[in-house]
């Protein structure tokens, strides 16, 4: 918790707002993007959804494949409690549908699906197709019975370890939210598994890259292959853009 709070002071002094942005692309995506603040019919979707988990007592035993909890201290917890401690804020559901929307993808890779809060932000927007994967069959329960529940009918859901999925799929993905496993070795070893589907357009979104010191330095290492070109640092999430016209450039935006 302490790594996270000299973060967090460290990124508002290094960060800007779109001031501070020279490239057009970049530019273009926070300002009509991230800033958007016009209410849309999605979000309605997304409140629903958030709202039903959020009610759900229901207590579960979950495997954690990942870094493990900073909350819980038992694997035994109610559905309630992993929406409001592990899962997105209702901030960045409104913003992770609005990347996919303002960019048009069609199709989104999700690594940790937990009970569906990313999930059915992404397939909030109709035209996306998403499949997601998570490990622990217990949540991935909870999310499927949500999903059936508001007949969210464009979502493929997996349960499995994550690189086990990956090394049989071939698909190219639009993005791919990694959320997952909060571990230096998992992270890197996911994004090299993740590299052979993505194509010019591609984004990755990392989550919490301030979580520890490693994830810290997996960040860095993902920043600096030679294959990315751009990256937005949100302090929550890392997103890595891979577009060949682009100078290699990175940025730290708030958000």
């Amino acid at each position: 918790m302490w790594f996270q709070l000299q973060s967090y002071f460290k990124f508002l002094w290094s960060s800007s707002n779109q001031h501070g942005v020279h490239s057009p692309f970049v530019y273009g995506l926070v300002t009509k993007c991230f800033y958007d603040t016009k209410n849309k019919a999605a979000y309605q979707k997304i409140a629903d959804y958030r709202k039903k988990i959020f009610q759900n007592q229901e207590l579960i035993e979950v495997t954690d494949f990942g870094a493990g909890s900073r909350v819980f201290k038992s694997n035994k917890r109610k559905v309630s409690a992993i929406a409001k401690n592990a899962g997105i804020s209702w901030k960045r559901s409104k913003l992770l549908f609005r990347i996919a929307n303002y960019l048009n993808f069609k199709n989104a890779l999700e690594l940790g699906t937990s009970v569906g809060l990313a999930t059915s932000s992404l397939v909030a927007n109709k035209d996306l197709e998403v499949l997601t994967i998570e490990g622990c069959s217990e949540t991935a329960r909870i999310a499927e019975e949500a999903f059936n529940n508001f007949d969210l009918t464009n979502i493929e859901l997996k349960t499995g370890k994550f690189e086990e999925v990956l090394k049989k799929y071939q698909q190219k993905i639009d993005v791919a939210y990694i959320d997952g496993n909060h571990s230096k070795e998992a992270t890197l070893k996911n994004f090299e598994l993740l590299l052979k589907l993505k194509h010019n357009e591609s984004l990755f979104i990392f989550d919490d890259i301030y979580w520890s010191k490693a994830m810290q330095e997996a960040w860095q290492e993902i920043k600096n292959h030679p294959e990315v070109t751009v990256t937005i640092d949100t302090f929550h999430w890392g997103l890595v853009f891979f577009r060949k016209e682009q100078e290699k450039e990175h940025f730290r935006i708030r958000v």
